[in-house]
């Protein structure tokens, strides 16, 4: 079913650079990321940009509607972002360690919100 593909995709996909953490909405996209640790930053978002963060609060709830996908290194199913990502439709991965280490703005990642993992392809 379903659920064994996503986990045969996962396999697949889990090589040493891909960041792994917990799918909170589905869907997949390829674009660019751009880091941000505070909301007050937003300005430099582009429409469809990969948001990648520490965390949400309801101050973020605008940048929802810019963005095409969300990683966040905190937060579960049930956190701010998984929420409002899901009512949005924005595939969106969450848990991911350090992920506003690991991933640079302008560099190209991949978000599968299916499958609980993020790529970067650059």
């Amino acid at each position: 079913g379903a659920e064994e593909a996503t986990e045969d995709r996962r396999e697949a996909r889990a090589d040493a650079d891909d960041l792994q953490g917990t799918a909170a909405c589905g869907g997949s996209i390829t674009a660019r990321a751009t880091v941000l640790t505070d909301v007050a930053e937003s300005g430099r978002l582009q429409a469809g940009d990969v948001l990648v963060t520490k965390q949400t609060d309801p101050g973020w709830a605008p940048v929802f509607f810019v963005v095409g996908g969300l990683v966040m290194e905190r937060g579960g199913v049930l956190s701010h972002g998984a929420i409002v990502a899901r009512e949005c439709g924005i595939p969106t991965v969450v848990g991911v360690a350090e992920a506003t280490r690991k991933i640079r703005t302008g560099q190209r990642v991949t978000v599968d919100g299916d499958a609980g993992y993020v790529q970067v392809l650059d």
